[in-house]
C-alpha cells in the first residue's frame, strides 16, 4: 500500500485552477480500485492519497500523471507501508509481511 502525499509548490489558487482535472483524474483510479481514500491535508498545503494494488513503478506513473504535477502546482512525496492491520470493513486491504 502507498500513502501518496503531495505538497503545493505554488499558490493554491493555482492549484484551485487545474482542480476539476486533479477530480477527474482521482475519480479515474478510484474507479479502477486503485485509489481508496484521499483527501486535503489540514492546513491546506497539500493532499494526502491512499492506493493499493500497484507497485512503487505504478505509484510514480500514477503521480507524475496527476494534473497538479503536469501543471506545475505540486510535488508527491511517496511512501510504500506494509498494511497489516486494518479496520474490519478495509480487511481486502491486508497484507502479510514478507518471510
Amino acid at each position: 500500500m502507498f500513502v501518496l502525499e503531495l505538497t503545493y509548490t505554488a499558490p493554491v489558487e493555482r492549484a484551485d485552477a487545474l482542480l476539476d482535472a486533479h477530480v477527474a483524474w482521482l475519480d479515474a483510479y478510484y474507479a479502477e480500485g486503485v485509489f481508496i481514500a484521499s483527501g486535503r491535508k489540514n492546513p491546506r498545503d497539500g493532499g494526502v492519497i491512499l492506493a493499493a494494488g500497484i507497485d512503487r513503478a505504478r505509484a510514480e506513473e500514477i503521480t507524475a500523471a496527476d494534473p497538479f504535477v503536469t501543471g506545475g502546482v505540486c510535488a508527491y512525496r511517496i511512501t510504500e507501508f506494509t498494511a497489516t492491520k486494518t479496520a474490519p470493513e478495509l480487511a481486502a486491504y491486508r497484507e502479510q509481511l514478507p518471510a
